[in-house]
């Protein structure tokens, strides 16, 4: 099982990719392989509708930056766990061009489609807009007919922490909870649709 983790924050080392982190070692210690893509240092370029990643382009994008290589990372792995610090109540820009990039994916067959997914959000207060965070890495799943899963016990619809300055969701013990819970779900969700595949 491999499960790929992507944080979506401008910040490397932010507290969207400690989040992140959290999550993909759970999932690690659970027996997964995991992979951490951090979008900080990841050009990508907007979507301009140009239509050119259609069939008779075999569902190729004509922009050179790092998307390609991400997408294919997303095509090998059984679950992603995507998370985003809240802009304004929505993803942060580079996450959302990243998913407008993925349109090649879901023309060439939905090949997202069947994966697991979970949604990670972090905002500087409690209620500083995660929830909406969390629904739009949905919405993006769901369009790429993904499983969406959210945490295990503690009743929420992912994984959403509280920092205002880097570093300080390692001091929110109830957030993490919620993102080890989402990862507990991801894994145990992955492993039984796997065992119904084999």
């Amino acid at each position: 099982m491999k499960i790929l983790g992507i944080s979506g924050s401008p910040r490397k080392e932010g507290n969207t990719s400690i989040l992140v982190k959290r999550a993909l070692g759970i999932c690690r210690e659970k027996g997964a392989e995991i992979e951490f893509i951090s979008l900080a240092d990841k050009e990508i370029l907007y979507c301009d509708n140009c239509n050119a990643c259609v069939p008779k382009n075999n569902f190729l994008c004509p922009k050179n930056d790092d998307v390609p290589e991400i997408l294919e990372k997303m095509k090998s792995a059984d679950a992603l766990i995507i998370g985003s610090p809240a802009y304004f109540s929505s993803v942060s820009g580079k996450l959302k061009s990243l998913f407008d990039r993925t349109l090649p994916l879901r023309r060439n067959n939905f090949q997202l489609s069947g994966k697991v997914g979970g949604a990670i959000a972090v905002g500087g207060s409690r209620n500083g807009g995660q929830e909406f965070v969390l629904r739009d890495i949905q919405n993006w799943m769901l369009l790429h007919e993904m499983i969406i899963v959210g945490d295990k016990k503690t009743a929420h619809f992912g994984g959403i922490a509280v920092g205002r300055k880097m570093g300080d969701v390692i001091n929110d013990e109830e957030g993490m909870k919620t993102v080890e819970n989402l990862a507990v779900m991801v894994f145990e969700t992955t492993s039984r649709m796997r065992g119904n595949e084999e």
